[in-house]
C-alpha cells in the first residue's frame, strides 16, 4: 500500500552548525532546542514586542545539527532574521533549502523509510504524522492527499496555518500557540519578556476560535454580535460535515469571548465551538 502524503514541496530549510549553534538558536526561537528528539517542534520567531514574525519547526537534522524549517516564501527573510544577532557566537547558518524536499505522511502507524531520507514526528493537518525529508532529486511513489481533504482535516483539528490564522504582527497566544509552540521555562529569547507577561496576565484582545458556518460562507467575512463587528473568519473547510455545515476558524474580539453564536450578514448563524 502506498504511503498517503501531502504533496512533496520545497521549504525554507536552515541548518545551524557549530559549537554555539544550539545556544544561539535557543535565543531566537520560543521553543527549547537544547534537547531535540525525534519530533519536529513548532516554534515562533518573534520581535522584541513578542509579535509573530514567522512560524517554523525546529528539529534534529540528518547531520545532527538543529534545522529550522519554514515557508519557502520566507527563505531570505528567515535567514536574515535568524542570523541578525550572530556576531560573536561560534556558529554558522547554512541554507540547505535546495537540497531537500518535505513529504508529510499521514495515516501511517509506523515511521516510513526511504533511502537517503529521514523521518521526524510532526502534526500538520490533524493526527500526529511523519515528516519525511527526502533528497531533492528523489521521486517517491506516494498517494497524494488532495488539498481539500488536507485543509478540511487541518481546520477540523483546529490547527492554525501560516498565511491564514498566522500572520506577521499577531501575538502568538491569540492563536493558541502558547499551548504548543512556546516554552516558558527555557530562558531568554527575543520577545520572551512580553510573552511571559501575557502568560501571567492571561489577557489578549482577540482569540482564535473553532466555528461552524453555513455553506457558501467566505473566508474574510466579518463576524457580528448584536449587529456589531466582533471578529473575522480566516479559514473554512472545503468539505462539509454530516450536517452540511463547514468547520471554520476565525478570530473573535473580546466582546464575543462569551458568545455561543454569532452571525454573518446574509449567511445566517455561526456557532462557536470553543477556542483553539
Amino acid at each position: 500500500m502506498k504511503l498517503r502524503s501531502l504533496a512533496p514541496e520545497t521549504r525554507c530549510l536552515l541548518a545551524f552548525r557549530g559549537p554555539d549553534a544550539e545556544r544561539y538558536l535557543n535565543g531566537q526561537l520560543t521553543q527549547d532546542v537544547r534537547d531535540l528528539g525525534e519530533t519536529a517542534l513548532p516554534a515562533c520567531v518573534t520581535d522584541a514586542k513578542g509579535k509573530l514574525q514567522a512560524f517554523v519547526r525546529v528539529f534534529r537534522g540528518a547531520d545532527g545539527s538543529p534545522w529550522v524549517e519554514g515557508p519557502a516564501e520566507q527563505r531570505e527573510e528567515l535567514e536574515a532574521r535568524l542570523g541578525r544577532y550572530l556576531i560573536a557566537d561560534d556558529a554558522e547558518i547554512h541554507d540547505i533549502s535546495d537540497d531537500w524536499k518535505l513529504a508529510h505522511v499521514v495515516d501511517a502507524l509506523d515511521a516510513p523509510a526511504f533511502d537517503g531520507g529521514f523521518v521526524r514526528h510532526a502534526r500538520r493537518i490533524g493526527m500526529d504524522g511523519f515528516d519525511l525529508w527526502l533528497p531533492a532529486s528523489s521521486s517517491p511513489d506516494l498517494e497524494i492527499v488532495t488539498e481539500g481533504e488536507a485543509e478540511t482535516r487541518r481546520i477540523q483539528a483546529r490547527l492554525p496555518k501560516w498565511g491564514a490564522e498566522l500572520t506577521p504582527g499577531i501575538l502568538p497566544p491569540e492563536a493558541g500557540l502558547d499551548k504548543t509552540s512556546i516554552c516558558y521555562h527555557k530562558g531568554c529569547y527575543i520577545g520572551q519578556e512580553v510573552l511571559s507577561r501575557l502568560k501571567t496576565v492571561g489577557k489578549v484582545n482577540r482569540r482564535l476560535a473553532a466555528l461552524l458556518v453555513e455553506p457558501e460562507t467566505e473566508p474574510g467575512s466579518t463576524l457580528e454580535l448584536d449587529g456589531k463587528p466582533a471578529g473575522k473568519l480566516t479559514s473554512i473547510a472545503p468539505w462539509p460535515n454530516e450536517s452540511g455545515l463547514h468547520a471554520a476558524l476565525g478570530y473573535l474580539e473580546k466582546s464575543a469571548f462569551e458568545a455561543g453564536e454569532l452571525s454573518i450578514a446574509s449567511h445566517g448563524t455561526v456557532r462557536v465551538l470553543g477556542f483553539v
